[in-house]
């Protein structure tokens, strides 16, 4: 990877519907060989997909909560099942395993307190949680996708 792979990375993660035409202009491409780099990005997986970024409280999703649990178990079957469900549930916007005094910290995005509810009772019964604590975001100041290359 070079400069201009990574100033195309820098446009296309701001914006990636940008035509290969534009891109190729502000690095100073022609078309072909920009398109060529893209797509050298996309089968190396550096460019893992493209997506729509909605904004969740348009759609009426209020309540985003940051969920961090505590294990009871640690064997690898428990984890493949626990990240199996977990992963499975369409609430959960980002699931990460952590180092520290907490195993693992979801971000749960769901319209309300009441949804909320039914998602955690849904979650304690995946199986053996010694502690499950919630924080729930009264105001999102900073959310990017954005990695500083």
């Amino acid at each position: 990877m070079d400069q201009l792979d990574i100033k195309i990375l820098r446009m296309l993660q701001r914006d990636s519907n940008m035509s290969v035409t534009a891109i190729a202009r502000k690095v100073g491409l022609s078309t072909s060989p920009c398109w060529k780099r893209i797509e050298r990005l996309r089968s190396n997986k550096i460019i893992k997909s493209e997506r729509a970024i909605l904004d969740y409280q348009k759609l009426g999703f209020n309540l985003v909560a940051f969920v961090c649990i505590q294990s009871g178990d640690h064997s690898k079957e428990w984890l493949e099942n626990f990240s199996q469900k977990v992963t499975n549930m369409p609430e959960v916007a980002e699931f990460h395993r952590m180092a520290g005094d907490v195993d693992y910290m979801l971000k749960v995005i769901v319209q309300d307190i009441q949804r909320f509810d039914e998602f955690y009772k849904r979650l304690i019964e995946v199986g053996k949680l010694k502690d499950v604590s919630s924080r729930f975001s009264m105001e999102t100041i900073k959310s990017s996708t954005i990695i500083p290359i």
